[in-house]
């Protein structure tokens, strides 16, 4: 089966969303799907033909406000379907991009499959809309996530499911939680919904019992010179470590070395970075935020947070560092909850069903109107 791949940020770009589909597609490729990247130049230029462990990527450039402009984006994307003859389209996330599927689908009539991994602003709603008004399927990385745009689009109910994002196992076991000294761990995109900024805040408002605590920033962004910023205003850079974009081969070892994990995120949704905490047996302090109360169960294998406060946060982590017996019991089932209820084989299997149960139904529907 041919899919057209749409999403707005891809490999090598950093992020969970991008992180799920550069495994997700040479999974699929796997059961003999061929695929086609069409995705959006941001920040520093990339090729703009390229290619991804043999799967082809089309990098459009930025169309600007000019009419000439979104006509050339446009019959672009026309030809590229004509030429590519796709039995889905497949589209990772609402983006403005989606005007161009939209004004296009005269072009190739394949069916169209959304996922739904994050939320949109508020001058996109029309067209988020519209986008899931029309597509013939559509799925949400939570339960979160999808009810959002069933809130949106009522009729979502009769033609969308969740697919859990996921992971394979770690190939490494998990070592002892330390707690001399412990280590905080922030897993990451720097950008302001993330709120790392209430990570550096905590720390100093556990006080001093908890002096000896230290905190790794792993992740890069926008956020990340004013974060640094911040750690030095408020004397904690001997107690912070800014360790950049960790590769994901690397992360495992890296939450080994942490005790728990904190995302205070604002707006998150799934927050695949706590379950890769959570398959490495750490506990997780989270914010009760779109996706991630699917992913941590408050009490249980890790502590959710109402609301973005950092002394709350604070409160959540002390409770755990001055309790190891019961931070160590969360990790042992958070990890047992990951392995089991976030597989990679039923993600994979979910999506290669669903992918068959689209194109054979539209291949059906076809064969009846030509004969009908």
């Amino acid at each position: 089966m041919r899919v057209m791949f749409w999403s707005p940020v891809f490999w090598p770009r950093i992020g969970g969303v991008q992180n799920v589909a550069a495994r997700l597609l040479p999974a699929l490729r796997e059961r003999g799907h061929e695929f086609l990247v069409i995705t959006e130049q941001d920040g520093v230029p990339l090729p703009e033909e390229d290619e991804y462990q043999g799967i082809p990527i089309l990098r459009l450039s930025p169309w600007s406000g000019r009419i000439e402009s979104v006509l050339e984006t446009r019959e672009r994307v026309s030809r590229l379907k004509r030429s590519f003859r796709p039995d889905l389209v497949h589209t990772s996330g609402v983006s403005a991009g989606d005007f161009f599927q939209l004004t296009t689908r005269s072009a190739c009539l394949a069916p169209w499959l959304v996922t739904l991994h994050g939320g949109w602003p508020a001058p996109r709603t029309a067209l988020v809309k519209r986008t899931l008004s029309a597509a013939d399927w559509v799925t949400g990385c939570s339960r979160a996530m999808l009810e959002d745009g069933r809130r949106l689009v009522p009729t979502l109910r009769r033609r969308s499911c969740v697919i859990y994002n996921a992971l394979e196992e770690p190939s490494v076991l998990p070592l002892p939680l330390p707690f001399d000294p412990p280590r905080l761990l922030y897993l990451g995109r720097l950008a302001p919904e993330k709120r790392v900024d209430l990570v550096l805040d905590l720390l100093n408002a556990l006080g001093p019992r908890h002096s000896s605590v230290r905190l790794d920033i792993a992740g890069d962004g926008a956020e990340r010179e004013s974060l640094e910023l911040q750690a030095a205003r408020a004397g904690l850079m001997d107690r912070v470590r800014f360790l950049g974009w960790v590769s994901p081969a690397d992360v495992p070892a890296l939450i080994n070395s942490s005790t728990l994990a904190v995302l205070p995120s604002e707006q998150e949704g799934f927050g695949l970075a706590a379950l890769e905490a959570a398959a490495m047996g750490r506990p997780v302090v989270a914010t009760r935020s779109g996706g991630l109360p699917e992913v941590v169960e408050d009490g249980r294998t890790g502590i959710l947070v109402d609301g973005l406060d950092a002394a709350l946060l604070a409160t959540a982590v002390g409770w755990l560092l001055d309790r190891p017996e019961s931070a160590r019991a969360m990790g042992e089932a958070a990890r047992a909850r990951a392995l089991k209820v976030f597989r990679w084989t039923d993600c994979v299997d979910a999506y290669a069903a669903l992918y068959e149960c689209l194109a054979t139904r539209e291949g059906r529907r076809s064969s009846e109107e030509e004969h009908g």
